[in-house]
């Protein structure tokens, strides 16, 4: 397993400045796209992609509880429109995000 990987403490500041891509992820980690995938279905469970849409999902889900809009929130999170983000939280955690903000 690559050893650089190992080393990498703060994977969500990362995936933040990867733009919640793969490639640029892998990019940063001076990986190939391959061995980044290795390495997460073998450490954490799942492929990059997948782990990349729910750390972006959570980040969504903590700006919208500081009081953001979805429209700002979409575009913090590099979203082309406020509807991708809305259709991102419904299909993780299966509710919009108005109805996912009353729980907290």
């Amino acid at each position: 397993m690559n050893t650089k990987l190992k080393y990498i403490n703060d994977w969500q500041k990362l995936a933040q400045e990867a733009n919640w891509s793969v490639s640029t992820l892998a990019k940063k980690c001076g990986v190939s796209t391959r061995t980044l995938e290795r390495y997460f279905v073998k450490n954490m469970c799942k492929r990059p992609k997948a782990w990349l849409f729910e750390q972006r999902q959570s980040r969504a889900i903590e700006l919208l509880r500081s009081g953001s809009s979805v429209k700002e929130v979409a575009g913090c999170l590099d979203y082309k429109h406020p509807s991708h983000l809305t259709n991102g939280l419904k299909k993780q955690f299966g509710q919009c995000p108005a109805k996912i903000l009353s729980y907290a």
